[in-house]
């Protein structure tokens, strides 16, 4: 059981200027948590509050699966502390179902579902592809046009929705929010440099996805954040990082922070990111055995990020 502390950890040393860094895992509701992570006996409807007070970020998954509602959208915000962030999934309808064509009614209908109300915790919104779809450069290219970066332009886009969202539609926004996109890819004809410059010139950041060798990995920096998603050093969605693995990727995101490229970095494009800090958000989905909180917490540590773990907790939970 992870107890929530008040100390935190180290202070991180800034060598050189570099973004804000968020450690977090993909989803909160997961049955072999409870007793282990969780405290036995709390309740369900508490696990999110529980989560986001031991980590500063934690992936929405339920909007892949289905449109949700402003109410649930705004109990996760309420249920969280200030300065927590959400990355939402996209609707799989979008990306598995249509694979990214003639979309802009789901996408009203996606930003009318509630996602704005989250406001200043609203982070990256992630577009997950399927492993089948290939790489289409006018596709891709009419997707990322119509993605709305602010807030006044996802509201716009909000209000187009279709009757299915009446009764059920929010668009209110902070004045001023930004809205962040990544795409994660899983078929390797994406490893071409015309769609890295595609996604330059559209800000959007590609996935990171360490998948233990099941689909491509590519590191390019494409926006002026980077985002990754950990599933699993060895195996896919079940294995832990140990030792080293977790010191790779701590270097590694200590570098794109700084706005720097690593020097063994697998790049679909031999064209240089952009200079200057990035954001990082990086998630741990290796879910099955109780192993993405405590991953979580201990490539903060190495990172000097302050998390809500007790240290005994960081050190029972290994491997």
């Amino acid at each position: 059981m992870a107890t929530p502390s008040t100390r935190r950890t180290r202070t991180r040393a800034a060598k050189k200027p570099h973004g804000d860094i968020r450690i977090g895992i993909s989803g909160w509701r997961y049955a072999p948590w409870r007793g282990r992570f969780y405290p036995a006996g709390l309740a369900q409807r508490n696990e999110l509050a529980f989560a986001s007070r031991m980590l500063p970020s934690i992936e929405l998954n339920g909007s892949f699966y289905s449109l949700q509602r402003p109410e649930s959208y705004e109990t996760w915000r309420d249920q969280t502390p200030d300065g927590f962030v959400f990355a939402v999934k996209g609707s799989r309808y979008i990306t598995h179902m249509l694979q990214l064509k003639d979309v802009r009614p789901a996408l009203a209908n996606f930003f009318a579902s509630g996602v704005l109300t989250l406001g200043r915790k609203l982070g990256p919104i992630l577009w997950q592809l399927p492993p089948r779809m290939r790489y289409d450069a006018e596709r891709v290219e009419a997707f990322l046009s119509l993605l709305p970066h602010d807030a006044k332009a996802a509201s716009a886009l909000a209000r187009e929705h279709d009757e299915r969202m009446n009764g059920r539609s929010s668009m209110k926004a902070p004045r001023g929010l930004r809205i962040r996109h990544a795409i994660e890819v899983r078929n390797r004809s994406f490893a071409d440099p015309d769609f890295i410059a595609t996604l330059r010139r559209h800000g959007v950041a590609l996935v990171v996805a360490d998948t233990a060798g099941r689909w491509p990995m590519l590191e390019d920096m494409t926006a002026d954040f980077v985002y990754i998603r950990l599933h699993g050093d060895k195996e896919l969605y079940a294995s832990g990082y140990g030792d080293a693995a977790l010191d790779r990727w701590a270097e590694r995101i200590e570098a794109w922070s700084q706005g720097r490229q690593v020097c063994d970095a697998r790049l679909a494009s031999d064209v240089g990111a952009r200079r200057g800090r990035h954001d990082v958000y990086c998630y741990f989905d290796n879910d099955t055995k109780v192993r993405a909180p405590y991953d979580a917490a201990h490539l903060a540590m190495r990172l000097g990020l302050p998390t809500g773990f007790e240290p005994e907790e960081k050190a029972r939970h290994r491997g």
